[in-house]
């Protein structure tokens, strides 16, 4: 939800600052503005400093010389320690007062480590995907992955990835999945230190070291083979399993790229038919846990998927209640 009981607000077609009382539903809350209590659209409303912090006055800009351009401030490319990072630079313009007002966010991914990665990155806001990219970073280097308005920040972004080594080791796991979800207060609070600071950027960890493979379960069947029985290997099988995966995402762009002719129900069976894959192989590789996000909409898919789970043997029991990271739109299963 983005907001909660007690949070300031602005109502954006008249400019009147008040607070959140009570929480309607997901579209609806109840504020109160100057003593008076009235019902708003999520759209109609918005925080306060997101309106200090970047709106613009409607003026004329002034000329600026080649010679008068800030370069941008960015932290050298040098080793600070080991780890793959998500960097956020604020890009400042100036309002008629000459004050900094913040204009967008330059979103950068640097890798510390001296691995070289492939990423597949998808922005999310509010659920729906809008920023989706594929490519590598070298080792100790940086990578710019695209600009986010500043206005944006207030619908929940949540910035995912899948890394695999460019150069494949078998003692490696074959993906890594990172994903990081910051509020907008939280980003306000940073942009706040960094001006405190004289900074240019801040930044969050998104993982370490690049993780080891899972080690395979090793079962101790000597005694049935010295007493006469012939045994088999079961464990092996798994080795020609594509890997498990902790969260399988069935919004339909992430199945396949090839979905805008599908009908409704053609749609519904990709993602049903992709849900059985990954919950087959979360299985066979003994994973404790499996999240499934089908997102929010009218409920069909989600409906489908519990109506599944309800006749599994190996479901121990599952849930659909608000995630940091999903909402409601995303159900966890846990195993036996």
């Amino acid at each position: 939800m983005k907001y909660e009981i007690g949070d300031k607000i602005i109502v954006l077609h008249s400019d009147e600052e008040g607070k959140v009382i009570e929480i309607i539903n997901e579209k609806m809350v109840m504020i109160e503005v100057r003593g008076v209590k009235f019902p708003a659209y999520m759209d109609q409303i918005d925080f306060p400093y997101f309106k200090m912090f970047s709106q613009k006055k409607l003026v004329e800009k002034k000329k600026i010389y080649v010679e008068d351009i800030k370069k941008e401030k960015f932290a050298p490319k040098k080793k600070m320690g080991d780890g793959v990072f998500l960097s956020f630079v604020p890009v400042f313009d100036k309002d008629i007062f000459e004050d900094d007002v913040v204009d967008k966010l330059r979103i950068y991914l640097i890798n510390q480590n001296e691995e070289a990665y492939n990423f597949d990155y998808n922005l999310f806001f509010t659920g729906e995907s809008n920023f989706h990219l594929k490519n590598n970073i070298g080792g100790l280097s940086d990578f710019y992955l695209h600009d986010i308005a500043f206005e944006d920040v207030s619908d929940n972004p949540r910035f995912e990835f899948e890394f695999s080594l460019v150069n494949e080791h078998k003692r490696k796991a074959p993906f890594y999945e990172a994903s990081l979800k910051v509020s907008g207060k939280k980003l306000f609070k940073r942009i706040e230190e960094l001006q405190a600071k004289n900074e240019a950027s801040f930044r969050y960890e998104l993982f370490t070291h690049y993780p080891d493979k899972a080690d395979e379960e090793r079962v101790d069947l000597s005694g049935l083979g010295n007493a006469g029985f012939r045994v088999y290997d079961a464990s092996r099988g798994r080795q020609h399993l594509p890997p498990a995966r902790s969260v399988v995402d069935l919004h339909i762009e992430k199945i396949t790229d090839n979905w805008t002719h599908l009908t409704n129900f053609e749609i519904l069976t990709l993602q049903l038919n992709d849900f059985e894959k990954y919950y087959d192989l979360a299985v066979a590789h003994k994973q404790p846990t499996l999240i499934i996000i089908h997102g929010v909409g009218e409920g069909k898919l989600r409906d489908e998927i519990h109506e599944s789970l309800r006749l599994k043997k190996e479901v121990k029991s599952f849930v659909n209640q608000f995630h940091p990271l999903y909402g409601y739109g995303a159900t966890e299963i846990y195993f036996k």
